[in-house]
This record gives C-alpha cells, sequence and structure tokens, in this order.
C-alpha cells in the first residue's frame, strides 16, 4: 500500500505535492476491485488495454483477503477494453460451439455487459459490492466526453511506446489528434503536456521505424 510520484521538475512537483495533495493522502476506498462479466449474445470477443501485470484471479474478486488497489479523495479509476461484437468477422478464430442459450428477450437480452465494483472502507474489513447492467450502442469515439477521449489517448500513447502487438492501426498522429480533442478546459495544463510529449516521442521514433509513424 502506499503512494510513490516521480518528480522531474517544478511543475510535476507542484501537482503531485499541492493540486493532488488531498487525493494522495486521503483513502476513500481501498482494495476496490473491478469486474466486468460481457454478455456473449452481444459481445464475441473483448480483451483488457493494458493493465496486465496487476490482472486479478476471477476467485479473488469475492475473496477479502486478497489485496487490491486504494481510491484516493478525487481520484477516478478508467478501465479501457476493445470489443468484437457479435456477427463480426474473425477468419483466424473458429466460432464457438457450446455457448449459453440466448437470453430471453426483454430480459437482459439488450445488456452489453455487467459492471461489478468491489471495495472497503478505510477502517473496514468486509467489502461492499455494487453492480450496474449496461445496454445500448456503441458510439464513435468522436462523440464520447473529453475524459473517455483522453483516456484513449493515453492508453494509445502506451501501446505505441511499448511497441505492443495490440497496437493495431495506432500512429503518433492520431493519438495526438485524440489528445487534443479530450483536452477539454485544462485550466492546469496536465493534458497540453501529453499533447506535447506525444510529439516528443515521434520526433524521436527512428526514420524507417514502422511503430506509430505518419
Amino acid at each position: 500500500n502506499g503512494n510513490y510520484a516521480y518528480l522531474d521538475n517544478l511543475d510535476e512537483a507542484r501537482r503531485t505535492l499541492v493540486a493532488q495533495f488531498g487525493g494522495t493522502l486521503f483513502t476513500v476506498a481501498k482494495d476496490v476491485k473491478l469486474q466486468i462479466e460481457f454478455n456473449p449474445a452481444r459481445v464475441a470477443d473483448y480483451r483488457l488495454i493494458g493493465y496486465e501485470n496487476r490482472l486479478l484471479a476471477n476467485e479473488n474478486f469475492n475473496n477479502d483477503r486478497q489485496d487490491a488497489g486504494e481510491l484516493g479523495a478525487g481520484h477516478t479509476v478508467t478501465a479501457l477494453y476493445e470489443l468484437v461484437p457479435v456477427g463480426t468477422s474473425q477468419p483466424l478464430i473458429d466460432p464457438l460451439k457450446y455457448q449459453l442459450p440466448q437470453p430471453k428477450a426483454g430480459s437482459v437480452a439488450d445488456e452489453v455487459l455487467t459492471v461489478k465494483l468491489r471495495y472497503q472502507e478505510p477502517q473496514g474489513s468486509t467489502s461492499k459490492l455494487s453492480a450496474q447492467p449496461l445496454a445500448g450502442a456503441a458510439t464513435p469515439i468522436a462523440q464520447a466526453s473529453a475524459d473517455q477521449q483522453f483516456a484513449a489517448a493515453v492508453a494509445e500513447f502506451g501501446l505505441l511506446l511499448r511497441q505492443s502487438e495490440q497496437r493495431g492501426t495506432a500512429t503518433y498522429a492520431t493519438a495526438a489528434r485524440l489528445a487534443e480533442a479530450g483536452r477539454g478546459a485544462d485550466k492546469d495544463g496536465y493534458r497540453a503536456e501529453l499533447v506535447r510529449l506525444i510529439g516528443l516521442a515521434e520526433g524521436l521514433t527512428p526514420v524507417g521505424k514502422a511503430v506509430g509513424v505518419r
């Protein structure tokens, strides 16, 4: 448990020790766990983007003795998944033979997924569970909120830096455009800094390198 930060300039020190000090110092929830159940009638395949080194085993979600993350005051957490809708062609993957019957219309047939959140109060030892189903159709990224677009830009940038095999058609240019679209008010300039870093990373990419070049 605890927090750490890398301070390499005055702005980073101000952000960590002043602007976000309350969230670092005051924990509002401990052992926070997130679990997503996808409806196989709507989602053929899925993949969590990032966080591979801290994946939680299914059996540990309900285990209160299993250590998990802490959430500070004013902090938010974003989990990004790549989904393949049912009916999408996947030439390299055979269709599944054994599946549960389709849900009855009017019950959970329209649900895409259910989000389950489990957490403990700072001084507690027994977790609380909150669950929320989600229905509806996909929304283009251009219509997403500024926060969602910015989170997606951060993830895309991370895939490029890691030269991930799952980066697909991502480039530094598309990551920069998405980050710019998600800047919002950005009163402290933190999001503008990401746009600058993406441009810097692209400039440092060797000529002819396939990863993320325009």
